[in-house]
């Protein structure tokens, strides 16, 4: 079995690259991450060690269901993608996965861009099975749904 589960979702996105990537990398989360059956939406970001533009910063991420994540950006590289990293689960994703890496890339498409996210889940020892049957395709909506309110904000 891999080592890793990623979910790709992409979609158009009616703006050029670099105000796409403007918007959606330093986006307020609270915005796009509505919460979706057992997955939890954000509730706010606390303790960002910056602008939301370096990599190496960090921020701790409240969820609605009163867990926490520490998000550590990994890549900046305007406009085309960013990538970061979430450790330190205290919810149910604790019980599931030991880290989360997340890549979003803006690619140009005529006067617009694709939008494309991946998100790839590192499950804990004997998760394996719980995180590919059960957690990916409930991310996948959840993703889709998340990434199309990014796109509707930018």
């Amino acid at each position: 079995m891999p080592e890793y589960y990623p979910v790709t979702v992409e979609t158009p996105c009616p703006v050029p690259p670099a105000r796409a990537f403007g918007v959606i990398a330093p986006i307020d989360l609270t915005l796009i991450f509505a919460g979706w059956g057992l997955l939890p939406g954000v509730r706010a970001v606390h303790d960002q060690t910056g602008p939301w533009d370096t990599a190496g910063r960090t921020r701790t991420v409240e969820l609605t269901d009163s867990s926490t994540a520490t998000e550590r950006i990994t890549e900046h590289t305007p406009p085309h993608s960013f990538a970061y990293e979430l450790t330190g689960f205290t919810g149910l994703l604790a019980r599931l996965v030991t880290r989360v890496r997340g890549e979003w890339t803006f690619t140009p498409d005529g006067t617009g861009t694709i939008v494309r996210w991946t998100y790839a889940f590192f499950p804990r020892r004997g998760r394996k099975p719980l995180v590919r049957w059960v957690l990916v395709p409930l991310w996948r909506r959840y993703a889709t749904a998340t990434l199309a309110r990014a796109v509707a904000v930018a």
